[in-house]
């Protein structure tokens, strides 16, 4: 079935306890981390959505219980003169997590068919044989056991305004708002037009598209964390490591045990 930003614009309230639920998602998220550690398995975790979706404030709670010596946070921005000099892709291979590592990226390869496109930064030709490039290059990294999680963060217009708003009033939020938030707020239709593109050439039976209906921050963090833990949990074994025999014995031993 397509995917229709227009189904999640409810902005559902949740039910639980929100400090209860975080607090159990995390742990959860915790050991998920640890499996990939001791199982040395990778994934990756892409965010897209709009400006002030909510997409950093998610990020931050899912990295909150992790060691912050297996996994790296990418925000991605416009890219340097280096980069622009390779093929589009070029940077994130230099971001792609080792084995035993996550990586979270906070926008990604879908600038070519996002902003690229509707700020005309890539030609049309460009952007439209970046849908089999992105899939492409999805596809190597599943096919070698890497788990992809894909993110979309959505708000209406109302949200969105009253978000950038608060940016402007509140001093320490200030820097967290640019001139490109307002140039995209300006053509909002033609990113819709290409978000909508998007998931229908992208969203793959390997790399699904999870759409979070972001208008109410509570709710969306914890559906999605819940989304992400259990795309997660299907690629990595989830039984602790057996204890080592000769660490056990020395352990009894240095302990009195």
């Amino acid at each position: 079935m397509a995917i229709d930003l227009g189904d999640y614009e409810k902005g559902e309230k949740l039910d639980d306890d929100y400090d209860k639920a975080l607090a159990k998602l995390q742990k959860r998220l915790s050991h998920i981390q640890y499996a990939h550690i001791v199982h040395r398995r990778r994934a990756i975790v892409l965010f897209e959505g709009w400006d002030a979706a909510g997409k950093g404030g998610i990020i931050q709670r899912l990295t909150a219980e992790w060691d912050p010596r297996y996994y790296e946070v990418w925000p991605i921005s416009a890219p340097t003169p280096e980069e622009l000099a390779h093929h589009f892709l070029w940077r994130f291979w230099q971001r792609l997590p080792a084995q035993h590592n996550i990586a979270v990226f906070d926008r990604s390869w879908y600038g070519r068919v996002l902003v690229e496109r509707v700020e005309g930064f890539a030609t049309e030709a460009e952007w439209r044989r970046g849908y089999d490039e992105i899939n492409d290059f999805e596809a190597q990294h599943t096919q070698i056991g890497t788990t992809l999680v894909k993110v979309f963060v959505h708000v209406t217009q109302k949200t969105q305004d009253k978000r950038l708003k608060d940016r402007l009033e509140h001093p320490w939020k200030r820097w967290k708002t640019g001139l490109e938030d307002y140039r995209n707020r300006a053509k909002r239709d033609e990113y819709l037009d290409a978000m909508h593109d998007m998931f229908a050439h992208t969203d793959t039976k390997n790399a699904p598209w999870i759409v979070i209906d972001g208008n109410d921050k509570k709710p969306a963090r914890i559906a999605a964390l819940t989304a992400i833990a259990d795309a997660l949990e299907k690629h990595v074994p989830m039984e602790p490591p057996e204890l080592d025999p000769e660490v056990e014995k020395a352990a009894k031993k240095a302990l009195g045990l």
